[in-house]
């Protein structure tokens, strides 16, 4: 799909995405300002599995445990208001810059495009250039084509599976994943996981490419709601640019454009070749555009040529494109920052004020109370505290509202770093002590090394 600027009208054209698309590797200003970005998100995606925080991994999604660590905060289904939280927060901060930067989310940092270009550059060092590749590929099988052939899918199978035992490497602990792989010691469970992962990066940056963009990314589709007049595009400058036609480099451009009505543009047709998606960016604004800056790159490059202005193709908006004054900043813009701003405070005061501690009281089902040899009335309680910090901690457990003997209690409570512990309780009191035949009281746990790590949990005694 396309969108004409100057008839104000959306153009339905059919992408051939059937057809096999020969990218042309291109140099330029935003493609180098892509391959370093590419590099830094790659590099951090292999570190972080590797740092160590206090003697143990430093971001671990433990599934099996049940806990998500991050440096010193240790996360459980418990906290998965805080996965809603991040959720909402990406969203939110997704619609912003799509609405104010267009889609650089998919030129810059979506790891599809990042993995996708790294595989092409594979592919362009060991099949040679775009129109080489092309011949290859319609060549009958030959020696020298096998062995082109099985060499590029070794390497690309080789990224893939490296790849996916770092995505592993998130969720089993680094050091025993790799030892065990060295080892071949590899449970069922992990080298189905491996396996599977490697498959799929392996399929969508060596095989489906751009069709993940087109036909399965939901993004694309819902892309249009958030652009305005205002949005930063990549568009191509028809009423510069046209009509098109081929010229030599010595040609003036005013004569030609005054005696045969030629624009600027040679129709080399590079801004076609070198687009990951195969569209001509000079058809209008179409869905299947990533926003990567390679076709301006191209066409910079072709302008230098020719002596031209840069800019034909440039990063722009529908305002500036059509000569229009540039509007304020949308109310759109500022409710989607607005929100985002919202969310990181919200969670920011919610890990501030969360306490690492968890616990649940249960009184005793079959009992309400019982009567002792002297008099005494009893209330069997069950408490159970899960230490959700990363350290072992001794706890301390008090009842304020009322002068008891706690019965079977250790005086320090030690309770292991993500473990849940039981303690049965048993409250005794004499019942003269007590006005009503019910009394609320609260259990108070508190950590003696830490004493701001502090809870409190209500519960009734009854008597006769």
């Amino acid at each position: 799909m396309m969108y004409n600027f100057k008839e104000e009208q959306l153009i339905i054209k059919p992408h051939k995405s059937e057809q096999s698309i020969y990218i042309r590797e291109q140099k330029g200003v935003y493609q180098t300002y892509r391959r370093l970005l590419s590099w830094l998100l790659m590099i951090t995606f292999i570190t972080i599995p590797f740092l160590q925080y206090q003697g143990q991994q430093a971001v671990l999604f433990d599934i099996g445990m049940q806990q998500f660590r991050v440096f010193s905060l240790t996360f459980w289904p418990q906290d998965f208001v805080l996965l809603a939280g991040i959720l909402m927060l990406a969203a939110f901060a997704l619609f912003f810059v799509t609405t104010w930067l267009g889609r650089v989310w998919c030129g810059y940092v979506c790891p599809q495009t990042i993995w996708t270009l790294a595989y092409v550059w594979v592919e362009h060092r060991i099949e040679g250039k775009r129109n080489q590749r092309k011949v290859l590929d319609k060549a009958p099988w030959s020696l020298d084509k096998l062995k082109k052939k099985m060499l590029k899918h070794s390497i690309w199978l080789l990224m893939s599976f490296l790849t996916a035992t770092t995505f592993i490497s998130y969720f089993i602990p680094v050091n025993s994943l790799y030892v065990d792989l060295l080892s071949f010691n590899w449970t069922a469970l992990i080298t189905f996981w491996v396996l599977f992962f490697t498959l799929c990066t392996y399929g969508n940056a060596g095989w489906l490419r751009e069709k993940v963009c087109i036909d399965m990314c939901p993004y694309a589709r819902f892309q249009s709601a958030m652009f305005d007049k205002n949005t930063l595009l990549v568009a191509y400058d028809a009423q510069r640019g046209e009509s098109r036609g081929a010229r030599k480099l010595k040609d003036d451009a005013q004569q030609l454009k005054q005696e045969q009505g030629l624009g600027d543009c040679v129709d080399c047709n590079l801004c076609v070749e070198v687009c990951p998606t195969g569209i001509d960016i000079r058809n209008g604004m179409q869905y299947e555009c990533i926003n990567c800056a390679l076709c301006i790159d191209a066409c910079d490059e072709t302008m230098s040529r020719f002596n031209y202005k840069k800019g034909l193709i440039s990063y722009t908006s529908e305002h500036a494109l059509t000569g229009e004054k540039p509007q304020g900043i949308s109310f759109k813009l500022i409710a989607y920052a607005s929100f985002c701003l919202v969310c990181t405070i919200a969670m920011i005061l919610w890990i501030n004020a969360r306490i690492p501690l968890e616990a649940s009281i249960l009184r005793d089902r079959n009992t309400l109370y019982s009567v002792n040899y002297q008099g005494i009335i009893e209330n069997t309680y069950t408490l159970k505290i899960l230490n959700k910090s990363q350290q072992p901690l001794h706890f301390s457990i008090n009842v304020p509202e009322l002068e008891v003997e706690i019965l079977e209690l250790p005086q320090k409570l030690l309770i292991k770093p993500g473990a849940m512990q039981t303690v049965p309780l048993t409250l005794a009191i004499d019942g003269n002590n007590l006005e009503n035949k019910m009394t609320h009281i609260s259990f108070i746990i508190q950590a003696i090394e830490q004493p701001s790590i502090l809870l409190k949990r209500k519960t009734i005694f009854f008597r006769d």
